[in-house]
């Protein structure tokens, strides 16, 4: 039986261009508002699949049906949120034997090295342009590759060519993660626990809905978020997943309307837009810091009022979709209506989605790392984050 699900949330889909600069290593936030709960996508997933011990059959999302004759115990994967989500499905890290080499730089980077030491040597097998290493996969003997589906023959046809079997996948709306979760379950022979982590997304959705319902008459805050690139910032626009997260949490995307892909943004812009809170990127370098010392940026309301955030990074990054998705749900609640901070519950979510999620009792000292204590201590309200 598929999980009981909530009403769909309209939302534009994003362009695959959108989701593959937001993956890639130096680009923008990855995703596309999706269809929360929308389940016909997930159903077609184990269809005709029997027990991994007995032999299985996953359909893609191409719509390719890949046959296994028993257990998946080697994984390589060149798609970067993957890993995390692999190990939250699985509970463990131990069958990922290759990764793409922007997720190995966010596993030494955050928590996620500390609870599976491995990841953070993992041999990797693609870089930003997802061009698998087809000699590198073939020494690690996978039982199956993960590549993009909707990339074409560059990135998927070499691995297929050389033998391997390969799961197509795509990304960027809530739906489309989702079905990645029901894949990984039936790859991994853990459907109930997939469906188990899928049910308490949705009860997630509801009760972050719930808490911020009653500032929804208000103006809903403007939220603006800022990716590093090599000549100032990009955004993320309506088919984002941003978008997704911040239109759950009562706020409105200030360049929802833009129609193109990771758009570059001006200070002219950002002053125009005058954003009430400004997000930025997990992806990079760029702190609170850096905004509240640019002149340039001083009449932005949100610099103004520092409500400058980093976002925070958990077993993987919290800008795009992953298993940790209703964690950056409840922090951006908070971020837009911090005085909900005592019912928001925050740091037991952490601590409860760690342990379902990984089986790792994190400590008080890592969930400030995770929520970025250090990078968000001069921004306004972020104490109500604290133990």
């Amino acid at each position: 039986m598929p999980p009981a699900v909530l009403p769909p949330h309209p939302a534009s889909p994003p362009s695959r261009r959108t989701v593959l600069r937001g993956l890639g290593a130096g680009s923008l936030a990855l995703g596309g508002a999706g269809l929360l709960g929308a389940c016909s996508s997930r159903d077609a997933q184990d269809t005709g699949a029997k027990s991994p011990e007995a032999g299985f059959t996953i359909t893609d999302q191409r719509g390719k049906k890949i046959s296994f004759d028993g257990p998946v115990t080697r994984i390589a994967t060149a798609i970067i949120p993957s890993p995390s989500m692999l190990a939250a499905v699985d509970g463990g890290y131990d069958r990922i034997v290759g990764i793409n080499e922007s997720t190995l730089t966010a596993n030494r980077q955050g928590v996620f090295g500390t609870l599976f030491p491995a990841s953070k040597t993992t041999t990797t097998i693609a870089g930003a342009d997802f061009v698998p290493n087809v000699e590198t996969i073939m020494k690690l003997a996978p039982d199956v590759v993960l590549q993009w589906g909707d990339m074409g023959d560059e990135v998927i046809a070499p691995l297929e060519s050389a033998g391997l079997k390969v799961i197509g996948l795509t990304y960027g709306t809530q739906e489309m993660m989702e079905t990645w979760i029901t894949i990984f379950g039936t790859l991994l022979g853990k459907s109930e626990r997939a469906t188990a982590l899928l049910d308490r997304m949705h009860d997630e959705d509801t009760k972050v809905r719930a808490l911020v319902d009653p500032y929804r008459k208000a103006a809903a805050p403007k939220v603006l978020y800022l990716k590093a690139a090599s000549d100032g910032y990009t955004t993320a626009t309506g088919s984002d997943y941003m978008t997704h997260w911040t239109e759950l949490a009562g706020g409105v995307n200030v360049a929802h309307d833009i129609a193109a892909d990771s758009p570059q943004v001006s200070t002219e812009q950002i002053l125009s837009w005058d954003p009430d809170v400004i997000l930025l990127s997990a992806f990079d370098d760029k702190a609170p810091a850096d905004l509240f010392g640019d002149k340039a940026l001083s009449p932005v309301r949100a610099v103004r009022d520092r409500r400058v955030y980093k976002v925070p990074l958990g077993g993987y990054r919290w800008d795009p979709p992953c298993c940790e998705s209703p964690l950056m749900w409840r922090w951006t609640a908070q971020i837009l209506h911090p005085e909900i901070a005592s019912r928001n519950g925050l740091r037991a979510q952490i601590k409860d989605t760690f342990d379902l999620l990984y089986g790792y009792g994190i400590s008080a000292a890592e969930t400030d790392e995770v929520l970025r204590l250090d990078l968000n201590s001069k921004s306004a309200g972020y104490d109500g984050f604290r133990a």
